[in-house]
């Protein structure tokens, strides 16, 4: 088998492990040989494969249980229809209105408010037919208060936003404003009125493309959703002059809405417990290959999908300069220096100023890095708030409970090293990169190897052998044999292998005479 063979078996079988990911199937892996590196003369197998047939067997598609619906497409159809919070369709001309906080403790030393509203831009612009009209600070001493400004400030506001000509929405950039301020706001500017979590809300639908990740939109909207409905009924109140009963069912109309929000609530949580239930059988297939996985994390737009383009060299990643470009995991294979093949995850970013309870939302997805063995975490080195933008990605990794060797093993990257003359790192042990023209991915790749032999226990042999004798056999039974090197003129090989601690540790009992180095 040559090596190019050999390359396509063990990215199949790479392809089926991401498949446990539940990474969209859209995603294609690389063909990428691993003769470039250096040239194999052995087939590749997986430990406890043992022959060919079964090897080529496991490396196949997948069969008909993947493929399997996890919930009836009608109910299903039902959860992910059109939402009733979703922006009117068509252009919106925007005004940012940005509370600058003065003083006090809601004032963050890590930022500014000119940064702060040029992120508030960027999400505008990341959603198509959206436009910024202007861009308004108006100082504040508490962004809380039922019209966030105080009333001097107010009435120039409104008379700054009623002069902009053609405005359709006012994007106010808090992280979120109650129904009843929302309601008082558009009243008196005449126009729709936004908040992060709306913004960024419409976003996540807007590049929703799994199921999973169109629930997990609909189970962020609950909130919202019961939020308008108390300011409804409270309108109705007003107007009517108390609750009114439906139609002799002895239920009044805020209680049946509630009901039939619980009841939604209820299905989406379900329809993504099967979806959960279904990625942990998944990944105990994927654990059966013994494929290590990587997930790369960061703030939006951070270039972790560029970073994931040059470590494999899979060329349908297109990486877009935009935020939450990301919304679904992706899994893509690669090759580390020893060649041992790995699985990189493409996760969601991070953005400052956004409410738990969409974070919470999207758990299901986050909940795949707790069984990483390793995160790289990477940071747009050029950014102005780099050091706001590392301890909110932290803040929210702490907030997943996740394993404590996950965080104190983390590969901290700062990429986009180009744009700095003479750039260095001043935290301990993080790795200067340009993901884009290809700096230090070596470096990177050798600490990747590093971390991820010490996290599985694994390590790399050479393994001197007898051709006649058992132990290339139980090489290939037991470890994942990298490449043979066969000497015929005395009957032996040089074996280079990738070996757990336990299974090396049979190894040596049942051959106690066999030649060993460390690589």
């Amino acid at each position: 088998m040559g090596p190019g063979r050999l390359s396509c078996s063990l990215l199949l079988c790479c392809r089926r492990a991401a498949a446990a990911l539940g990474a969209p199937r859209c995603c294609s892996l690389p063909a990428r040989p691993l003769s470039a590196a250096a040239p194999l003369r052995a087939p590749v197998r997986p430990p406890g494969t043992g022959g060919g047939a079964l090897w080529n067997g496991a490396a196949g598609g997948g069969g008909d249980g993947e493929e399997e619906e996890v919930e009836d497409e009608a109910a299903l159809e039902e959860l992910l229809g059109p939402s009733p919070l979703a922006p009117r369709p068509g252009a919106q001309r925007v005004a940012i209105v940005h509370p600058a906080v003065k003083w006090g403790p809601q004032k963050s030393p890590l930022t500014t408010a000119e940064l702060q509203i040029a992120e508030a831009v960027a999400l505008v612009d990341t959603l198509q037919n959206w436009t910024v009209l202007d861009k308004i600070i108006i100082p504040t001493k508490n962004p809380n208060k039922k019209f966030v400004f105080g009333k001097g400030n107010f009435q120039v506001l409104t008379e700054k936003i009623k002069k902009l000509p053609h405005v359709t929405a006012v994007f106010l950039n808090v992280e979120r404003i109650s129904s009843l301020t929302k309601k008082e706001l558009e009243d008196a500017w005449g126009v729709q009125v936004f908040d992060r979590y709306t913004v960024v809300l419409h976003i996540f639908r807007c590049n929703a493309r799994t199921k999973e990740a169109k629930l997990q939109v609909a189970l962020a909207e609950i909130p919202l959703l019961r939020s308008n409905l108390k300011s409804e009924v409270s309108q109705r109140d007003q107007q009517r002059g108390g609750s009114r009963y439906i139609m002799g069912s002895g239920e009044t109309f805020l209680e049946t809405q509630n009901r039939v929000l619980k009841e939604k609530e209820l299905k989406i949580r379900n329809a993504l417990e099967k979806l959960r239930r279904k990625r942990a059988l998944l990944r105990t297939q994927r654990r059966k290959c013994e494929f290590p996985m990587v997930s790369v994390m960061g703030y939006t737009n951070c270039g972790k999908t560029t970073l994931i383009k040059a470590l494999t060299g899979e060329a349908g990643l297109q990486p877009r300069d935009q935020l939450f470009a990301t919304l679904d995991i992706t899994a893509h294979a690669g090759y580390l220096p020893s060649h041992m093949a790995v699985i990189y995850v493409d996760t969601i970013g991070f953005l400052t100023d956004l409410p738990h309870n969409l974070v919470e939302s999207f758990s299901a997805t986050l909940e795949e890095v707790a069984y990483s063995d390793l995160i790289v975490h990477v940071r747009d080195i050029t950014h102005p708030e780099t050091i706001l933008q590392k301890a909110t990605v932290l803040s929210v990794l702490r907030n997943l409970n996740l394993p404590s060797h996950l965080l104190d093993s983390m590969v901290e990257v700062h990429n986009k090293v180009d744009l700095i003359e003479r750039y260095k790192p001043t935290e301990e042990n993080a790795l200067a990169i340009s993901a884009l023209h290809g700096h230090g991915l070596e470096e990177l790749k050798q600490e990747i190897e590093k971390k991820i032999l010490t996290a599985t226990g694994k390590m790399i042999l050479t393994v001197n052998i007898n051709l006649e004798g058992p132990q290339l056999s139980w090489l290939y039974k037991e470890a994942t044999v990298q490449e043979v090197e066969v000497m015929p003129e005395d009957g032996t090989a040089r074996v280079k292998v990738i070996i757990g601690s336990s299974a090396f540790g049979r190894y040596k009992n049942l051959f106690p005479n066999s030649q060993i180095f460390m690589s």
